[in-house]
């Protein structure tokens, strides 16, 4: 099956749109209690529910989170990349990477290449990051990728519980920024 959208090169990664071969990773990832996202660990057949609706984004919108590979191993590391379904509370680029990679700044080196992804050939004026409060860690990769938080959000069901900031910055705010 051929890929549906672009494949983005950093120095360190290939973010390319999730194929099948990604799943049992992906799975793993969701399921797994040390990583943080929102609506917490999901069973595999909650993971393949998620799974087939980022694939499905980029049939139907023409964007979706990008399966994130190490170029030196050409592992599954995560997902990071465009996202807006539904009721979204705006056009996001989010971010997760396995435990394992954390800390590398694989999740900051993706969202760049996505956000300029985004804001390039999608025309985006604005791109938002839905973080958990309490994501003292994707708090800090906002910040290095010049994101300020706008306050406190609201999702759509299913994940309406879940407390998030919004945080975000304009194009123009991210194109001075990449200039300086």
């Amino acid at each position: 099956m051929a890929d549906l959208g672009p494949t983005l090169q950093t120095e360190r990664l290939i973010l390319r749109p999730t194929r099948a071969e990604d799943f049992d990773a992906y799975a793993a990832f969701m399921a797994d209690p040390s990583t943080i996202h929102i609506g917490g660990p999901q069973v595999r057949a909650a993971a393949w529910r998620g799974f087939a609706n980022v694939a499905g984004a980029w049939a139907m919108q023409g964007f979706s989170m990008f399966s994130v590979i190490e170029r030196s191993t050409g592992d599954w590391v995560g997902r990071v990349g465009p996202w807006m379904p539904e009721g979204w509370p705006g056009p996001e680029v989010g971010w997760g990477i396995v435990p394992e990679a954390v800390g590398k700044g694989y999740a900051t080196e993706a969202a760049i290449a996505a956000m300029d992804w985004a804001f390039d050939h999608l025309g985006w004026t604005d791109i938002i990051h839905t973080i958990a409060p309490d994501n003292i860690a994707s708090q800090r990769v906002a910040q290095r990728l010049g994101a300020v938080n706008r306050g406190p959000g609201k999702l759509p069901p299913p994940v309406d519980a879940y407390p998030v900031e919004i945080w975000g910055q304009s194009r123009a705010d991210w194109r001075a920024r990449r200039r300086g």
